[in-house]
């Protein structure tokens, strides 16, 4: 209830991006205007050229841009970067050509896949891959506990592969909600799941039958709502757009969508935030592997010292 309820209740633009398209000084003080009623909820600028605010829409440096004109007005958006950032955007600047009488004509810059309308497949590929990652991670650290911790670490690795195919073949080929670029993000999934699993097994080693409450915690209830693919980050109360930062799930989900709907641009940063939770995995295991080992060895049964008897039948022989 804390999670979804906070993250997702009440949405509402907090410096939300947006442009109006012109440079004349009656468009400088439209925007400014718009900036002076709407405040936090937005950062405006101006753009001089609609063929600028496109191409800053196609960069993600733009949620939306207002087009103003004599007869009609046109509003630019990007349904792939985000359907209910889009919508939002629509919001904003839908009464101003009311308010004008005029006609609003929407453009989609990006505009998302037909088998994914709403723009969220890659969330609810998410969704499939923590779903199956936390829950192997919790299998293989309870059922294997007397395993050797490298042989778990081992089994991690193997069933994230699994979980990364099964999820890519059933979003992919089967529903068609990754429209392309499967294979890559099947690829980013495998990293994803890794890290998950290798997390649950090291946390076991110190938290035992509590890790189920931890995953949860971690890879749920502060993963689902802050990876941005219900709302983003610009639309959430502050906690959860700090999250998206540098969270597990936005990683993989803005990586996602960058291939899918923006191939242009790079996903260097998200693919290194992957690769740092898994590296944060495999030394949560190796300081585990230690714990283990210091344990094991204060197990072992210590020899008791010898009887004077003893000592003395050992000299006579």
């Amino acid at each position: 209830a804390l999670a979804y309820l906070g993250g997702f209740h009440q949405p509402g633009p907090h410096h939300l991006k947006v442009g109006v398209v012109g440079s004349s000084a009656q468009q400088q003080v439209l925007a400014q205007q718009l900036k002076d009623h709407l405040g936090d909820a937005v950062d405006m600028r101006t753009v001089p050229t609609e063929a600028q605010a496109r191409g800053l829409l196609e960069r993600r440096e733009l949620a939306g841009a207002f087009v103003p004109g004599q007869q009609a007005s046109s509003l630019l958006i990007a349904s792939g970067a985000s359907d209910t950032t889009a919508m939002m955007v629509e919001r904003i600047f839908a009464p101003m050509a009311l308010a004008q009488a005029q006609p609003l004509h929407v453009v989609d810059v990006v505009p998302v896949d037909r088998h994914d309308p709403t723009g969220q497949g890659m969330f609810f590929y998410l969704v499939a891959l923590t779903v199956g990652a936390y829950s192997a991670a919790i299998a293989i650290a309870a059922a294997g506990a007397h395993l050797w911790i490298g042989l778990r670490a081992a089994f991690a690795v193997v069933t994230g592969l699994v979980v990364s195919a099964l999820a890519t073949a059933v979003a992919g080929p089967l529903y068609g909600a990754l429209p392309s670029h499967s294979v890559a993000i099947g690829a980013l999934g495998w990293l994803y799941a890794t890290a998950i699993i290798l997390v649950g097994v090291g946390l076991h080693t110190f938290l035992g039958r509590w890790t189920t409450g931890v995953m949860v915690a971690l890879f749920v209830m502060l993963n689902f709502t802050s990876s941005g693919g219900v709302f983003a980050p610009a639309l959430q109360p502050g906690f959860f757009a700090g999250l998206h930062s540098f969270w597990i799930g936005a990683g993989l989900l803005e990586a996602g969508r960058t291939l899918l709907y923006f191939p242009r641009l790079g996903i260097g940063g998200d693919v290194a935030r992957l690769l740092l939770w898994l590296a944060g995995g495999a030394v949560l295991v190796a300081v585990a592997a230690l714990v283990e080992r210091h344990r094991d060895l204060r197990a072992l049964p210590v020899a008791a010292a010898p009887t004077d008897l003893e000592i003395e039948e050992t000299v006579a022989a």
